[in-house]
């Protein structure tokens, strides 16, 4: 979203709590929120922004994370799945968005 006289503030969708001017062009700032019970079957929880998600499906973030549950090396994974998506923009698209995530690893002892 662009105001019509500025080239500002552009759609940023992970940015826009609290942003008064996105606010005015009608982008909503209330978080989707939901609420999961884990399970004992539960072992990883990844957080990612849409630069992980944009080219990778849950398959491919679980292929590439479970080598290091295996290690319980929860850094590891998140600096991995970084890397792997990175190389999937490179590969689909001449801009990259931003790459950020967490890994939570939650039965590791």
């Amino acid at each position: 979203m662009w105001l019509k006289v500025e080239d500002v503030p552009g759609l940023a969708m992970t940015r826009s709590f609290g942003d008064s001017v996105a606010h005015s062009v009608g982008c909503n700032a209330e978080p989707e929120m939901s609420e999961y019970t884990f399970t004992k079957e539960d072992k990883v929880v990844v957080i990612a922004s849409d630069g992980v998600w944009e080219f990778l499906e849950n398959i491919d973030v679980a292929k590439i994370v479970y080598p290091f549950y295996l290690q319980k090396n929860a850094e590891g994974a998140a600096e991995n799945l970084v890397r792997a998506s990175f190389k999937r923009w490179r590969k689909e698209e001449s801009v990259i968005d931003d790459i950020t995530c967490i890994v939570i690893f939650l039965d590791v002892k």
